[in-house]
């Protein structure tokens, strides 16, 4: 037992660090690695579930849980004012074409049962954030597309279950009462998940705004109440717990009373531990010889998945929505299965070995996990390799985004921002003086007159191909929590900020600390005060190209140190921000940005 739960802890990382390196789906890694270590459990002791299923999919049942309070936590109201009819149509119209189709094309091109193909049916309508969101990650859509790709991804996950749970009930529900009973599980689970989850946010944020729960427990807290939530919900009625936490956090995500920054920030965290290892588990489970056995047919039914019920679902849910064509297209390749198709698939099928059910329904149940797995894998693989792809031809996603966020609009920053722009580089800028945002309209920048710490920022401006922050002005307090600001969004890799005014000597209480601060840009010595002192001695910004004939060595003789290098624009495109840590030195084909010394 404890080697199992070693393995799947580091071979659940293991896989999320490769997918990063590899710029893969994690997801797809995942399942591979699960798959590998059930032929191993199986070969060494001839089982592939050690862990007892008892115990197994109770956990797995609150790992989702977990998982979709979290998703609901990143729903912002305000996303659905462009796209909401879409989202909207998606989870409705959309759900009932894909659970239809998929049910038909289960019963015509495999022949199972059709009251179980019902059932399956409606596990794949789910997809879920557990393979969107890192797929967002991949593909960087633009911000409309991402919201509408993120709520239906996390709305839909209740709304499949209930579907799947109805044709579940329909195999052993007395024929004459199952519409009847199937109407009154619905308002049921509608009745109770609004409710609880509600009541759970209400209470949560008085607790806050009271200050009865320590700082130092409220992640603990808000995971404690998501488990409680959601189990209390499925005491009351059967799957109205991913319906609870849904609307919880979701409710907790568009409150003004308290900030949850860093309760989100620790449930991202937890999340990511969370897909790694039920992913591990749930593949483990899986014979790759059950699959097999499942030939053509069920590769005919992927494609028909792929290919047909997704573009029809969409053109069906969203023919009235105001959204462009390519973001219509975009959408129909954009729907990988996930953690809850795979945890209410594994969870049917245990429930349905209890029952007494005829043997052809038996014989279909058999290959339900198989199928739903196949499914998982098949959409991950194809949407993770070829939505990128399309998106970039749509011209809908920036995959490695090099604009330049520029916090501060001061004359040097102008200068600066100027020359990137002349380059051929996104450059936004954002200041509270009025003055300098006005001039640096003048000079043909994006400009906008706001805090760089404002939630105006994150809400209003798209943001849109940028991914660097540049803390420019002239407060160190300010830039350092602008860098703290931003780091979750791009990374602490792409968070600078100028050095800080050199302390008095001896006086280390003036250093900001290390875990705040971003990376240093340009020298050490080069702070806010000196750049400014430059400028104004008539140093400017200028690039030059560095050539064969124009070697960078000639460019340190004509200019000597006293010419700063503030940026490199390397020859295959890609921009290097120069930081103190130093940068690779410039070669032919490069474009280096540097502060000229002044003109005696």
């Amino acid at each position: 037992m404890e080697r199992y739960l070693a393995a799947v802890l580091v071979l659940g990382v293991s896989a999320q660090w490769l997918a990063w390196r590899l710029r893969l789906p994690s997801i797809l890694l995942l399942l591979t690695f699960g798959a590998l270590l059930g032929e191993y459990l199986a070969w060494e002791h001839g089982t592939r579930e050690p862990v007892p299923t008892e115990l197994l999919f109770p956990l797995v049942a609150l790992s989702v849980g977990v998982i979709l309070f979290e998703g609901g936590l990143s729903l912002q109201i305000r996303e659905l004012r462009e796209s909401g009819a879409a989202v909207i149509g998606l989870v409705t119209v959309g759900a009932a074409v894909t659970w239809t189709l998929s049910t038909v094309c289960l019963i015509w091109l495999i022949g199972i049962d059709p009251r179980v193909a019902a059932v399956i049916g409606g596990i794949l309508v789910v997809t879920g954030p557990t393979v969107v969101a890192p797929l967002l990650r991949l593909i960087r859509p633009s911000r409309r597309v991402a919201s509408m790709v993120k709520w239906e991804g996390i709305v839909i996950d209740p709304i499949g279950a209930v579907c799947a749970l109805l044709a579940f009930e329909a195999l052993h529900a007395h024929r004459d009462s199952w519409v009847q009973d199937s109407i009154w599980s619905i308002g049921k689970t509608m009745v109770v998940g609004s409710l609880i989850g509600m009541a759970g946010a209400v209470v949560l944020v008085q607790l806050l705004k009271r200050y009865l729960i320590p700082d130092f427990l409220h992640s603990a807290a808000f995971l404690a109440a998501a488990v409680l939530s959601f189990t209390a919900s499925n005491l009351l009625q059967t799957e109205s717990g991913l319906l609870t936490v849904t609307v919880m956090g979701i409710a907790l995500a568009n409150q003004r009373t308290v900030t949850l920054k860093h309760v989100i920030e620790f449930k991202e965290n937890l999340q990511v531990l969370l897909i790694a290892c039920l992913f591990i588990v749930l593949g483990s489970r899986v014979d790759l010889r059950e699959v097999v056995e499942l030939g053509w047919p069920i590769v005919g039914f992927l494609l028909v998945l792929i290919f047909v019920i997704r573009p029809l679902s969409v053109w069906a849910s969203t023919w009235t929505a105001k959204i462009s064509h390519k973001e219509r297209l975009f959408l129909a390749f954009l729907a990988p299965r996930g953690i809850v198709a795979a945890a209410v698939a594994s969870v049917f099928a245990l429930e349905a070995s209890h029952l007494d059910l005829p043997e052809d329904v038996e014989r279909s149940l058999e290959v339900m996990v198989p199928i739903v797995f196949v499914a998982i894998a098949g959409t991950v693989a194809f949407y993770g390799l070829a939505s990128p792809w399309i998106a970039r031809r749509l011209g809908l996603s920036e995959p490695s985004p090099q604009g330049l966020l520029l916090a501060g609009a001061d004359p040097w920053v102008r200068m600066l921002a100027s020359t990137l722009h002349k380059a051929g580089q996104q450059v936004m800028l954002v200041d509270t003086n009025y003055s300098n945002v006005a001039s640096a309209r003048m000079a043909g920048l994006e400009a906008h007159c706001a805090s760089i710490l404002a939630e105006y920022v994150h809400d209003e401006i798209d943001m849109a191909g940028i991914g660097r922050l540049l803390a420019l002005t002239p407060n160190d307090e300010v830039n350092t929590l602008a860098v703290s600001e931003f780091a979750h969004q791009f990374g602490r890799k792409h968070v600078y900020q100028l050095p800080p005014r050199q302390p008095h000597a001896g006086h280390r209480r003036e250093e900001i600390a290390g875990h705040l601060r971003g990376r240093y840009l340009f020298r050490e010595t080069l702070d806010f005060d000196e750049l400014a002192r430059r400028v104004r001695m008539g140093a400017t910004v200028k690039s030059t190209h560095i050539t064969l004939e124009f070697s960078f060595a000639d460019f340190r003789e004509k200019y000597g140190e006293d010419a700063p290098l503030l940026a490199v624009l390397r020859g295959t495109g890609e921009l290097e921000v120069v930081v103190v840590d130093g940068v690779r030195e410039p070669t032919a084909g490069d474009t280096i940005v540097f502060l000229s010394p002044e003109e005696t």
